[in-house]
């Protein structure tokens, strides 16, 4: 005869097996990475697939486009087209007069050896953490600490590559850091994500600090990760309690953060210096096959 009340297995058993697994993954975390490339690369083409649902909407809008409204839109970008062409003109003025600067002091000019835009084909769903996914991996050249940017400013960094998609952690993550300077005086802070995606904070910021609302933050090129002169954010808050030591000070970022299509991927000169040794510094850009690239 089988009893009425059948005893399982007693809790203090399973909290023992519960601590014993979790010490067992935090000890084999790191050894585990390969297997986790490996199973985004065969994840990849499920990423694809998933995203081509988006594809054909575009592709439906864009065919039931009235004649009215891309004769709009082409006029919209004539005008954005002769702003920018005004823009440039005086760019490349201040351009000159930057290179003959630096030869008089004898600094070195950086510029950026290659470009690439990309699509973003996955945004994260983990409120904690703020990631895209981008449809460009390791077989484009991409790799682990690589600067993204949009038509505004800075992105985030690639965090993890696989053949066939990136990782990119954005600026607004909380883990991330990132060094900038002030352009109106170059007073250089670090720039920290606080996990809200218009929202950066400058930590441990003296009250003597010369930085107002307004200021725009621009990379600094410390790091060695991303290359100098990149807009990242504006002031918005300067708040000097005396109840604390530091100031709190807050900004926006320029990047749309919460609504970005397209990035640009850009490989540094001292990119061999990053510790990631990548297809496209063993081979020439002018014989990369890919229609996106912009050599700068």
């Amino acid at each position: 005869m089988k009893p009425i009340f059948v005893r399982g297995i007693s809790n203090q058993l399973r909290l023992t097996l519960a601590v014993v697994l979790s010490i067992a993954l935090m000890l084999t975390n790191t050894r585990l990475e390969p297997v986790r490339q490996s199973l985004s690369s065969l994840l990849s083409p499920l990423q694809y697939l998933a995203n081509v649902p988006g594809m054909m909407m575009d592709w439906s809008a864009e065919s039931l486009a009235t004649r009215h409204m891309l004769e709009k839109q082409n006029k919209e970008l004539l005008r954005q087209q002769l702003l920018m062409s005004e823009r440039l003109q005086r760019f490349e003025h201040l351009r000159q007069e930057n290179d003959r600067l630096r030869a008089l002091l004898g600094s070195p000019i950086h510029m950026d050896a290659r470009k690439m835009v990309a699509e973003v084909m996955e945004v994260a769903s983990d409120p904690y953490h703020h990631y895209v996914v981008l449809n460009h991996g390791s077989n484009s050249g991409v790799f682990v600490g690589q600067p993204v940017v949009d038509a505004f400013g800075v992105v985030g960094q690639v965090i993890q590559v696989s053949k066939l998609t990136s990782r990119v952690l954005l600026v607004s993550d909380a883990s991330h850091g990132l060094p900038v300077r002030i352009t109106r005086n170059d007073v250089r802070l670090v720039a920290n994500g606080t996990g809200v995606l218009d929202e950066l904070e400058l930590k441990h910021v003296a009250k003597s600090t010369d930085i107002r609302v307004g200021d725009l933050l621009v990379t600094s090129g410390l790091g060695k990760r991303f290359p100098e002169g990149y807009p990242v954010a504006r002031v918005t808050a300067v708040i000097r309690d005396d109840g604390q030591s530091y100031a709190r000070v807050m900004a926006r970022p320029l990047a749309a953060l919460d609504r970005i299509r397209y990035v640009l991927l850009i490989w540094p000169d001292d990119a061999k210096k990053l510790g990631n040794t990548t297809e496209s510094d063993k081979t020439p850009a002018t014989e990369t096959d890919n229609k996106t690239e912009v050599k700068s």
